[in-house]
């Protein structure tokens, strides 16, 4: 029987309960077995959990609340992550390229 809730409320409500954070795998099984899902939907729970501001993925593909774990745990400062200008280069030289407009009408 399918609950009510959303698999992440359950999943919210297995970790409120717990002193520490979750091993997906095993939130997966007590959340499939209380909403009354097949394996078939573990790619929807885990982008479900991914995009919902309440959890917070860890080491070892741990779980947890975000109101459990200091903005620093569960945030990352995005000024420190390097961008691959591959795309801006193609652009680049996009723009040096001669354009070939002999099949226009």
């Amino acid at each position: 029987m399918a609950s009510a809730k959303s698999m992440t409320d359950i999943a919210y409500d297995i970790i409120s309960k717990k002193k520490r954070a979750v091993q997906f795998m095993k939130l997966w099984e007590e959340v499939s077995k209380l909403y009354g899902a097949s394996n078939d939907k573990v790619a929807q729970f885990y982008s479900d959990l991914t995009f919902d501001s309440r959890f917070a993925s860890f080491k070892d593909n741990k779980w947890d609340l975000v109101e459990r774990r200091k903005f620093a745990e569960s945030h990352i400062d995005l000024s420190q992550i390097e961008l691959d200008d591959d795309e801006s280069e193609e652009r680049e030289d996009d723009q040096d390229m001669p354009v070939d407009n002999s099949d226009e009408y």
